[in-house]
């Protein structure tokens, strides 16, 4: 399957407030039956081991929140401390993950940032980037994983779709099944066609100098980037 990389619906700085809201709200529902915050947990949770927090954790383009705020309540659950922020483009979907953190009792810290444009000004123990990449071009793909490296001090993971014909089937049917948000159904099969394969994601870590990087292959058709600094 060849990629196709085209706008998505949900990327639209006009969409109508309410239907972005009820695309949000749906792909919360999708992600949480992927089990999004399940994928990164495994590792961050083998990362944290016997180091004591608490711990900064930054998601990039966190959208709503859903993956971070995931995160904070398994690390709750484990006796965890984290630290949680999340930047994105959308003033929008930044409130809606304020609203979520504060209906759940965590903390989160939402602040606006093009995280391809522009470098971090600080550095986290942790950083996070999922369902990104595939909204860009590979330049900006190699740029983005630049940034999110320089911002890491210990552990970053990132996570993807992987591009495959049974990704794209699973998107159209889960889609449909967990929201009648037409947004969803749409950004789904969007989002599949411009996903990269994991020999892609590799080959664009090595060209951002992410060295002694691993690469896994995670159900359902997701793919998971991990590297750390050489001194973490």
């Amino acid at each position: 399957m060849q990629r196709l990389l085209t706008p998505e619906l949900m990327d639209d700085p006009k969409l109508d407030p309410l239907l972005h809201a009820q695309a949000l709200r749906g792909l919360a529902r999708l992600n949480l039956l992927a089990g999004s915050d399940r994928i990164p947990w495994k590792p961050l949770r083998r990362w944290i081991g016997q180091r004591r927090g608490p711990f900064d954790v930054l998601d990039i383009a966190t959208g709503s929140g859903d993956v971070p705020l995931g995160l904070g309540i398994r690390a709750r659950r484990a006796g965890i401390d984290l630290v949680l922020h999340g930047c994105d483009v959308s003033d929008f979907a930044l409130d809606q993950a304020r609203q979520r953190a504060q209906s759940l009792g965590l903390k989160f810290t939402g602040f606006q940032q093009d995280a391809i444009r522009d470098p971090f000004k600080r550095q986290y123990d942790v950083v996070l980037c999922n369902l990104f990449l595939h909204h860009l071009e590979e330049d900006e793909a190699i740029q983005l994983l630049q940034h999110a490296a320089s911002a890491c001090s210990g552990l970053l993971l990132v996570c993807d779709l992987r591009r495959d014909r049974l990704g794209w089937l699973l998107a159209a049917i889960f889609s449909r099944l967990v929201t009648r948000c037409s947004v969803v159904h749409v950004d789904a099969l969007k989002s599949v066609r411009a996903g990269f394969t994991p020999e892609e994601l590799d080959a664009m870590a090595a060209r951002a100098g992410l060295e002694s990087r691993s690469m896994h292959r995670c159900f359902p058709r997701r793919m998971l980037l991990q590297w750390s600094p050489v001194d973490a």
